[in-house]
């Protein structure tokens, strides 16, 4: 898609062209596929790798298009995100030392980026969610100056007719609001391809769905967002709702999410596949069109099926069905979506290579998987994965088991045998894999992180604590361990600097507030109980209006005459508040110049965060 100059189909005149187009390319298939002419005596792997940016406080850096103009356009691209940039690896064929082949090009590239990141004081950093994003790092300004992601967000946005709603519940909970597709961005994927035989599709695509949830759960490795712990692989839960083009609504709606695992076993032929694509999501986008793809078969050429991957670009299936071409032959391939970036490229490699095996490896008595096992469970079992990693249970065939015992005693010797079948190196298979065991028998990415984030909580802020956090993830990275190896963070990774904070990192946003019309004697108590001297007061839209501070309720108490009194009454109402981008230092001469021990943060005439004299 990076190459198209892309419109909204929504309201443009040339809507009638596209849709012809897109009719005709879903006959191209066809007759590709009637007449026998996709590749087949050949498989081959692939892999995109996306990887974030960040500036010297490791937070994410602005710069991606700046830093692309450094490199090779045949490997590199752009994202979404100015914080983000992504390498697409040239496929290779499915044997021998493969795997290793593509680890070798992956570091060789990688350590390109790094050189010309280096140009700008940048970093790469290779996590799913980058632990120190937060919400101005998903503003417009952030976004990729590059036409194809407006028209896409505005595409969307046009659709939704409303904010994106973001809600995701784990250990923490996060409820927000935004006016964009930008929160997508905030995801890091390692994609993995397999070319397929078209001929096989249902019962392969079927498999690859069996094998998500296991696969899944030893690889998670997003559970922070903007500083909240919330799935152990936040990215699944993050991606459908940030590109999700249902309005909310109160009329029962059972269209899906674009961004999904799917409702039911895959039928039929993969133009069955594409047919429902089209049928069940409304195309969003529309380019130039040279020629049609019926034409171009009859003149005994290979179509390039634009307006078909065009679609098929903005529906995001976990397993999604790819159309393309290699040395003027068609193929399909499947891509792996759900794996994350990071921990390290090993482990990135080894992810992949237990995929494949497994899709190589299927036992005979897992063919016609669908008639084996109820698609609602193995749904469930990808959505468990993402929740909680390598603690969950999965159903599998028709037996509760543990992710450990699934992958120990099934799995791993089934991606071997699928492994050897395509002549694999022994020696590869056996690295990898046993990266793959050796997690399973200690932690993978999202459980390090948890445990590395709760331990630096203990002595640090949590957006200092990020950020050590982040240090640490790229250090280790640098090393080339695998995940199994990594030590937890010591704290000294990086020393926050004092100079250039902002008062938004050092605010508390966990606040107990008050309504202007609620019990005063409540709100009262509630001070004693807990020892608050600040509580900020809303009026009934939600709008910072006043703060009680207990020098007011002392005064209060001290007068038994005017125990009668509402808190409209006592609050202060002249506030001196300030915007979270306000420097660290200037906030504190505001409170010392104004005497005051207790400064309310607000954006948009909304509380955000109160800091006190205590936290500074």
């Amino acid at each position: 898609m990076g190459e198209l100059n892309v419109e909204k189909l929504i309201g443009n005149p040339n809507k009638g062209m596209y849709l012809k187009q897109l009719i005709a390319d879903i006959k191209a298939l066809e007759l590709m596929l009637e007449n026998d002419m996709f590749e087949k005596d050949v498989s081959r792997v692939g892999v995109e790798q996306e990887f974030c940016l960040v500036n010297e406080e490791w937070e994410p850096a602005k710069n991606a298009d700046q830093i692309l103009e450094k490199l090779n356009e045949k490997y590199f691209t752009s994202e979404l995100a100015l914080y983000n940039l992504e390498i697409n690896l040239e496929p290779v064929e499915f044997k021998g030392e493969c795997f290793s082949e593509l680890h070798g090009k992956l570091k060789e590239l990688l350590d390109q980026a790094q050189k010309a990141a280096e140009e700008f004081d940048t970093k790469l950093v290779l996590t799913g969610i980058l632990p120190t994003i937060r919400s101005k790092h998903l503003k417009l300004s952030y976004m990729t100056p590059v036409k194809r992601y407006q028209v896409l967000n505005e595409a969307i946005t046009e659709v939704r007719k409303n904010d994106i709603e973001l809600h995701i519940k784990g250990v923490d909970e996060l409820n927000l609001k935004h006016d964009s597709i930008l929160y997508e961005g905030c995801n890091t994927s390692f994609q993995a391809h397999l070319q397929i035989d078209p001929n096989n599709f249902a019962e392969t695509y079927n498999w690859a769905q069996a094998i998500a949830g296991p696969v899944l759960s030893i690889c998670t490795n997003s559970p922070l967002l903007v500083g909240r712990e919330l799935w152990e692989e936040s990215r699944i839960a993050l991606f459908a709702q940030s590109v999700d083009t249902r309005a909310s609504t109160f009329i029962l709606n059972e269209r899906e999410s674009r961004v999904g695992f799917g409702n039911d076993w895959a039928e039929g032929s993969v133009v069955d596949f594409f047919k429902d694509s089209v049928i069940r999501f409304r195309s969003l986008l529309t380019t130039d069109f040279d020629t049609d793809s019926l034409t171009e078969l009859e003149e005994g050429n290979v179509p390039k099926l634009k307006a078909l991957k065009l679609h098929n670009g903005t529906v995001y299936k976990w397993n999604r069905l790819c159309y393309g071409t290699t040395n003027g032959k068609p193929h399909m391939r499947l891509e792996n979506r759900y794996l994350p970036s990071g921990p390290s490229t090993a482990d990135e490699i080894a992810n992949m290579m237990f995929w494949v095996g497994l899709m190589k490896g299927r036992p005979k008595e897992f063919d016609n998987i669908h008639t084996k096992m109820d698609f609602k469970d193995i749904k469930s079992n990808f959505f468990n994965a993402a929740r909680y990693g390598m603690a969950a249970q999965f159903y599998w065939d028709n037996k509760l088991i543990s992710s450990h015992d699934l992958i120990l005693d099934h799995l791993l010797p089934m991606a071997y045998r699928g492994l050897y079948s395509m002549n694999v190196a022994p020696k590869d298979a056996e690295n990898y894999l046993r990266m793959i065991k050796h997690r399973v028998r200690s932690t993978n990415g999202s459980r390090w992180m948890v445990e590395g984030f709760r331990k630096l909580k203990k002595e640090y802020k949590t957006s200092d604590a990020l950020k050590i956090l982040t240090a640490t993830i790229y250090e280790r990275q640098q090393k080339g361990y695998a995940i199994d190896a990594w030590q937890l963070p010591r704290g000294d990774e990086f020393r926050v600097p004092k100079e250039n904070r902002k008062i938004g990192e050092r605010m508390n946003i966990k606040m107990i507030t008050a309504q202007e019309n609620d019990s005063l004697e409540l709100v009262l108590s509630m001070m004693r109980w807990k020892d608050i001297h600040h509580v900020p007061i809303l009026n009934d839209h939600m709008d910072l209006v006043g703060l009680l501070t207990w020098t007011d309720v002392v005064k209060y108490l001290d007068r038994p005459e005017d125990h009668g009194e509402t808190i409209k009454n006592i609050m202060q109402r002249d506030l001196i508040v300030v915007d979270p981008a306000t420097p660290l230092e200037e906030a504190q001469a505001l409170m010392q110049s104004n005497k005051i021990n207790c400064l309310p943060i607000v954006r948009n005439n909304r509380l955000i965060g109160i800091v006190t004299s205590k936290d500074l």
